[in-house]
């Protein structure tokens, strides 16, 4: 498995890594996904406080008991439960992250967490105070580095001049473009890296996917719209000798700012088809551009 080295951090993550997000509950089924993934040469692991309340983080952890030197463990904040409420809040202030990094740190039954990222944000978040708790967590070395997920542009911003952000986690794919406005040419002017979420777009991009693209709504794609480009996908796939599954995520890693993409698998068989992506030859910018003529370049909508 290619690796890249993460923004101009120290951290050199597999080009594939694994959203965790979709192991589900069943921890034994789970352990099995994140082992064979890591049998098979994946090193990054995203997870998430708010995932399953913070089930998934302590499946994570126990699944790599014994190996967490050898693995780079990503995780969020930023998104409070209140005990007695259904669901969270949204809460970037200093304190709240300074707590929150060590039930992190606790379900993930570590000492350090190599990404801390901040889970969302909006341009009204007191900024510089969220910026100064990830900067004593790092001189404490309870992170190593920290990032931000994100589809805001204007955020994104903020942070790429105020911070030392080595990362931006962003939605990129065939379906949604977005970043290559304006978020892909600043982080790479700036050295920092895309963390590329979604590139399989929940399913809908890969080979047994069109019962999935089908049942869900996609912006700036109408369902007849998405057959179509479903079919003009597989078929230039084809040509090229790759399942569409693997084109996808090599197109979400085809931007040199790209530094790895973190399909989901609730599966072992999914697993493995996207673990093959990496056994495949990157696209050409031929075949790149031939993509993007198929597909529609988004505009965001979001601006706070």
């Amino acid at each position: 498995m290619k690796c890249n080295r993460l923004g101009q951090s120290d951290l050199n993550v597999s080009e594939i890594g694994l959203g965790c997000m979709s192991l589900g509950t069943d921890e034994a089924k789970a352990a099995a996904i994140i082992h064979e993934a890591l049998d098979r040469g994946v090193n990054f692991l995203d997870t998430a406080d708010l995932y399953d309340a913070g089930r998934n983080e302590e499946i994570v952890g126990r699944a790599i008991r014994g190996r967490r030197s050898d693995v780079i463990v990503a995780t969020k904040v930023g998104n409070r439960r209140i005990p007695g409420r259904e669901g969270w809040v949204w809460d970037p202030s200093k304190a709240y992250i300074l707590s929150a990094v060590r039930e992190s740190l606790r379900r993930l039954g570590t000492d350090y967490i190599d990404l801390y990222q901040l889970h969302g944000g909006t341009i009204d978040d007191p900024i510089d105070e969220t910026i100064e708790a990830f900067e004593e967590l790092k001189a404490a070395g309870v992170i190593r580095h920290y990032g931000i997920s994100s589809i805001r542009p204007n955020v994104i911003r903020e942070y790429v001049s105020r911070s030392n952000i080595v990362s931006v986690m962003s939605p990129y794919s065939v379906l949604d473009r977005r970043p290559e406005e304006e978020v892909l040419p600043l982080l790479a002017s700036r050295g920092i890296s895309l963390i590329a979420r979604g590139p399989l777009a929940q399913g809908a991009l890969t080979d047994g996917g069109g019962d999935k693209a089908a049942s869900r709504a996609y912006p700036d794609y109408s369902p007849d719209e998405l057959a179509a480009l479903r079919e003009r996908l597989a078929r230039t796939a084809a040509s090229g000798g790759r399942s569409m599954t693997h084109k996808a995520i090599r197109f979400a890693l085809s931007h040199p700012a790209v530094a790895t993409t973190v399909p989901g698998a609730s599966s072992l068989a999914q697993l493995r088809d996207n673990i093959e992506a990496g056994a495949v030859p990157p696209l050409t910018p031929e075949e790149v551009e031939q993509i993007r003529q198929i597909s529609k370049a988004n505009r965001y909508e979001l601006h706070r």
